[in-house]
């Protein structure tokens, strides 16, 4: 089949997925065929005049189909060109190549996604090299590569950015950025529609798979053994397997043991949360992208007050929307001036008492325990998450925390605030037990 006649039949079931809305629209399409296809137009052909009568006001409908389907604008012209084979054989089969960004999205990958705009330091330099070594020797560098960390640490940007960068080497590659819950969901989708090898067909024949969050196919026998021989057939044949999730392979409960050996037998690497180096080049790189300006000490202090990576762009965008139309550059007194205000809007929302309500709830103590003096370490902690938490989203001064808590000393909080904000750092596990309270909190009041 020439492309322009796989261009129209892919269009044609990428919109029967809709037929359900444009039923009528959907049979008419149907009957139709292509007759050319330039960079800027298709022309598609009608057995007869009643269907060109019938589909020319629908154009613009049928155009932004086109586009939503390929990411291409293209002009639509209908023309009466009865279909007989002769004809069929001799049309003008005009070669398309598609744009790169086509290909990136029909790959499940975001162009903004790259090397280049990638901030490294110590924290991720390993995943970073790691994910280079694969893009100079698909298939045989760190096979598969197998990628963790928690939210916002990067892993997603860097897989998509070796996709991104295989692309470009060669647009013929076959590369598909897929997240876990989409394969286990296709997979569901396909044994319902009996279209099992289509699905196969789609996935082991590529060059590159990345499955983003695999950790969503544990505990489901079928998934894991339709994505077991799908690793397999790619890596047999050549090809390369990226992997990400939220823990290593051996941390994956309800794993199957041969999966676990599959996804352990190239090279794993934790990539860690950004520590304030990173988040500062972060911002940088994010203002350089949104055409903001913005000072070096203004960027510090970002970084500083936002430990969320994902935050940082919004801190960012929020700071420039308040200096708009006032000043052109994000500086020291506009980012003191936006967290001031933010914090007191936080002290006007949350009290210490909602904090240490939540906290006891959380780890089911009482508050009189929190405040009382014993020491031992199913007290201790919880009091020192109310402590940590207090300071960060009440607000309050060293003296009044330890006073809230019934605590003699501010360097009680001060060694609180350290201990909780190391182990956030360190334990994924227990970070998502301090945004779990800290949903609560921000919900509740």
């Amino acid at each position: 089949m020439s492309f322009l006649g796989s261009f129209w039949d892919e269009f044609l079931i990428k919109f029967e997925k809709d037929r359900e809305k444009h039923t009528v629209l959907y049979s008419v399409l149907k009957q139709t065929h292509p007759v050319e296809l330039t960079d800027e137009k298709i022309v598609i052909g009608c057995n007869n005049l009643g269907i060109k009568k019938y589909l020319d006001p629908k154009q613009v409908e049928v155009e932004g189909k086109i586009f939503s389907v390929f990411k291409k604008k293209l002009r639509l012209e209908f023309v009466v060109s009865p279909q007989t084979t002769k004809k069929r054989v001799a049309a003008p089969l005009l070669s398309f190549e598609p744009a790169i960004e086509d290909l990136y999205y029909k790959a499940g990958i975001n162009k903004k996604f790259s090397f280049e705009n990638f901030a490294v330091s110590s924290t991720n330099q390993v995943a970073y090299a790691a994910a280079q070594a694969v893009v100079n020797n698909l298939g045989s560098a760190y096979n598969p590569l197998f990628l963790y960390g928690g939210v916002g640490v990067g892993k997603t940007h860097l897989a998509q950015a070796v996709a991104k960068k295989i692309l470009e080497k060669n647009k013929d590659k076959r590369v598909f950025f897929c997240p876990g819950d989409n394969f286990t969901n296709e997979l569901i989708e396909s044994i319902r529609e009996k279209s099992t090898s289509k699905f196969r067909k789609k996935y082991r024949m590529l060059n590159l798979l990345i499955v983003d969050d695999i950790q969503f196919i544990a505990g489901k026998v079928h998934i894991q053994e339709e994505f077991f021989h799908t690793f397999n057939s790619i890596v047999s044949s050549g090809g390369q397997i990226i992997l990400t999730s939220d823990r290593p392979p051996s941390s994956i409960k309800n794993l199957e043991d041969r999966l676990k050996s599959r996804f352990s037998g190239g090279l794993t690497v934790d990539v860690q949360s950004p520590d304030f180096e990173l988040r500062t080049a972060i911002v940088l790189i994010k203002s350089k992208e949104k055409n903001i300006n913005i000072d070096i000490e203004a960027a510090k202090i970002i970084a500083e007050k936002t430990e969320d990576s994902r935050a940082l762009e919004g801190v960012l965008l929020s700071t420039y929307a308040k200096i708009l139309g006032k000043k052109e550059t994000i500086d020291l007194e506009a980012v003191e001036d936006f967290f001031s205000k933010k914090s007191e809007e936080r002290s006007k929302r949350i009290s210490y008492s909602d904090v240490i309500k939540v906290v006891c709830a959380y780890y089911n103590v009482r508050p009189s325990h929190l405040k009382g003096k014993e020491r031992t370490e199913s007290i201790v902690v919880p009091r020192q998450v109310a402590m940590y938490l207090i300071r960060k989203y009440v607000g309050l001064k060293l003296i009044d925390t330890a006073e809230a808590l019934k605590r003699k000393d501010h360097t009680t909080v001060l060694h609180a605030e350290e201990k909780i904000s190391g182990l956030i750092m360190k334990d994924q596990n227990f970070k998502k037990d301090i945004d779990s309270m800290v949903q609560t909190l921000i919900s509740s009041t």
